[in-house]
């Protein structure tokens, strides 16, 4: 399966996301990283930008696209089966959720959906049961857009934050590409 792996600014999560995407590859799929301009520039104290960079390429074999410019021809071109943010930020999930289309990662979804491929969503945000809440609904009721089940990461210390399961990114990935849902409980 040709999969588009497309990673926002949740950075704190950027370990767990590479993971996640070498398992892809490990298991046979042809994964192209999307990143967004910010995830693709910003140096954290989770790590330097230009060091995601040369893991992901060398993980995939593939460049990574982060332009507007390059993400508008994965529709046209019927890159990929599946188009995967994982993680997914409020920011991201706000502008998918409101047809917004400023951003690598925006205008990768835009351009795949166009074709009725899936959208796999793995949300991560710190305000996910609050102002966030909203566009994760809207989001849950679009065709075309598949979630990775998701939970709580911290109530005590985060009472609004969600993070999904990073183990189910692939299941759900495959399952999205049947056009199925994937049904398991987390806790």
């Amino acid at each position: 399966m040709n999969i588009g792996y497309c990673l926002t600014g949740s950075f704190c999560t950027f370990e767990k996301s590479v993971k996640t995407l070498e398992d892809l590859v490990k298991s046979g799929h042809n994964v192209t990283p999307i990143m967004s301009e910010n995830a693709y520039s910003t140096d954290t104290r989770f790590g330097d930008a230009v060091d995601f960079q040369n893991k992901l390429i060398e993980i995939t074999g593939n460049s990574i696209i982060h332009t507007i410019e390059q993400a508008e021809p994965i529709g046209p071109k019927k890159m990929f089966d599946v188009l995967a943010i994982v993680p997914c930020t409020g920011n991201t999930l706000a502008k998918l959720a409101n047809g917004i289309t400023d951003t690598s990662v925006t205008m990768a979804a835009k351009s795949h959906l166009r074709n009725s491929r899936p959208v796999v969503i793995g949300i991560s945000t710190n305000d996910a049961l609050g102002a966030a809440a909203k566009n994760i609904g809207t989001l849950l009721n679009y065709k075309n857009y598949y979630f990775v089940p998701f939970g709580m990461d911290n109530c005590y210390m985060k009472p609004k934050s969600m993070v999904c399961d990073f183990e189910q990114v692939k299941d759900t990935i495959e399952k999205a590409e049947k056009g199925e849902e994937i049904i398991k409980k987390i806790y």
